[in-house]
């Protein structure tokens, strides 16, 4: 009998080591070889080479896909006002797998509402969405969430968005304002915002600190603000 490990988010063991071994020479060196490989395969996991067990873990830039924002257009490969199907195709081109899930009703109560998750295919990363689209019925893609943790780094106007250090991100979005001109605000969490940016801002936790997460947003014509066309879920991102 074998060392056996079994996990998906986390490794635990399933069986325990005898304390006594009985049986042919033959068996015991079954059993040692086996014994070994098990372990070294829990060290593989422990080096992160398979598994990564921590939560918070937030990748670099140099590991991040690259995506261009351009406001009210696109976002990486994905187009404001492309239907459901034309996403996933679009995404799974660049190695993304996709979830659906059914919301019920927009906030008007007429239009029907869908969020797709899209992962890395063969990634290890926790299982975490990098992102996640909203799709409301008639109107096609109206918002972009993107994971601060392991989502990729959406970049507008030489500013990257994404997983950022928030103080750092307000300096950068301030300083842009004063060089062209445009002016910006801060909401009650102190965040400073472009509004030639459309987009939204939050953190979440990781580790001993926070980094940024961004939703992007058409308002499609049917909304008056990006509060009234996200999904409430958006804004308990974590």
């Amino acid at each position: 009998m074998g060392v056996l490990w079994e996990g998906r988010y986390f490794a635990r063991r399933t069986d325990r080591v005898p304390l006594g071994i009985k049986g042919s020479p033959r068996k015991l060196r079954r059993f040692l070889r086996n014994f070994r490989a098990g372990f070294a395969w829990r060290r593989r996991m422990d080096d992160h080479q398979f598994m990564n067990t921590d939560l918070w873990v937030v990748l670099a830039d140099s590991e991040r896909r690259r995506w261009e924002y351009f406001p009210r257009q696109s976002i990486g490969p994905l187009r404001f006002g492309m239907e459901r199907q034309e996403a996933i195709t679009a995404m799974g081109e660049h190695g993304f797998t996709a979830t659906q899930e059914d919301l019920g009703l927009w906030c008007d109560g007429k239009r029907a509402q869908w969020r797709l998750e899209f992962r890395r295919a063969a990634s290890h990363y926790l299982d975490r969405a990098v992102a996640k689209c909203y799709f409301v019925e008639g109107v096609g893609l109206s918002c972009v969430l993107v994971d601060g943790l392991c989502g990729p780094q959406v970049t507008h106007e030489g500013i990257r968005l994404v997983g950022r250090v928030p103080s750092e991100l307000n300096q950068e979005m301030e300083a842009y304002a004063l060089e062209t001109g445009e002016g910006f605000r801060i909401n009650g969490e102190g965040d400073v915002y472009c509004d030639s940016f459309v987009m939204e801002r939050g953190t979440q936790r990781a580790g001993d600190s926070v980094v940024t997460w961004a939703l992007f947003y058409d308002l499609r014509g049917i909304a008056g603000t990006s509060w009234d066309m996200a999904p409430t879920e958006v804004w308990h991102h974590s």
